[in-house]
């Protein structure tokens, strides 16, 4: 960063159990130097003269000190009008109902539920913060969202890819268990015979040689993947020369713990041996076999 550059300022902030500390640990991880629960009202003295300085992420929300939404947006509104300061605000949001089951399941208290039923918190923290989500420049639903997910998205949005190569990822799911909320090429391998119907092989998933082999055994499976892998190798370089930082590619089946998984793996070792490094993620490879999911 030269001297006449401005100094990047993001805020982040959002919904209590909405993913805020996640997001600050990624931008952490990626370079920038991060404050949570910062009290906003001493924000004019924390942002620089210009220089070389590297970006800050600043965390805050209803539990911060001197929370006064229209306060802190006509504060940053001044600040943005400083030449020597970029200044962007990241709203993390989530949907009423998957708060409350997150904070059902942690038993944690919510901040401003003050001895109410948690979702009496919610309501009134989501009424508070209305201004600044509406006042936000970048706002993440993390509803949908595992933790990985929203770091990816973190990753996606913030990290510096200047002259580095594309990011590929290979992901299996089963869409039993709901589709993956970032897909740029999807495939449904669920035309495979299912090895969850095979009792010795239930327990066992893709990574397993026996249930490898009884999927590569599908007449169905050989034809099929070349296709599928001969047209990931034509679209990578188009999607390079786009200059994407990520690429996602997601392989799915019924339960995710099989086929899926299989394929996903097969996929990353042809990638690997065509010059690419990616990185391999089994979203539901821990669940449980589960026979009504099987079924839909």
């Amino acid at each position: 960063m030269t001297d006449k550059e401005p100094q990047q300022i993001l805020l982040v902030t959002g919904l209590s159990g909405a993913g805020k500390s996640t997001a600050l640990q990624v931008l952490e991880d990626l370079g920038w130097e991060t404050i949570d629960n910062f009290p906003i009202r001493l924000l004019g003295g924390l942002v620089g003269k210009g220089g070389a300085q590297a970006p800050l992420a600043i965390g805050f929300d209803s539990r911060t000190r001197g929370f006064v939404p229209k306060e802190i947006i006509e504060l940053c509104r001044q600040l943005d009008a400083r030449d020597h300061v970029e200044l962007t605000t990241a709203f993390i949001d989530c949907a009423s109902g998957e708060l409350e089951r997150r904070y059902n399941e942690t038993r944690r208290r919510h901040p401003m539920a003050h001895g109410r039923p948690v979702i009496d918190g919610i309501k009134a923290e989501r009424e508070l913060l209305e201004p600044l989500r509406n006042w936000a420049d970048i706002v993440i639903d993390t509803t949908a969202y595992a933790t990985n997910q929203l770091q990816q998205v973190m990753r996606e949005r913030f990290a510096d890819r200047a002259g580095q190569e594309m990011i590929v990822t290979v992901s299996s799911f089963g869409f039993a268990r709901g589709m993956p909320p970032l897909v740029d090429l999807l495939f449904d391998m669920r035309f495979l015979d299912n090895p969850h119907w095979v009792r010795e092989l239930r327990a066992q998933t893709g990574l397993d040689r026996a249930v490898a082999d009884h999927i590569a055994a599908d007449p169905a499976f050989a034809p099929a993947f070349g296709r599928i892998v001969d047209l990931i190798r034509e679209l990578l370089p188009h999607y390079a020369a786009q200059r994407r930082s990520y690429l996602n590619i997601a392989f799915g089946c019924t339960g995710g713990r099989h086929r899926s998984v299989y394929s996903a793996e097969r996929a990353a070792q042809v990638l690997r041996e065509a010059g690419f490094s990616p990185t391999v993620i089994h979203r539901d490879l821990g669940s449980r076999p589960a026979d009504p999911l099987e079924r839909r």
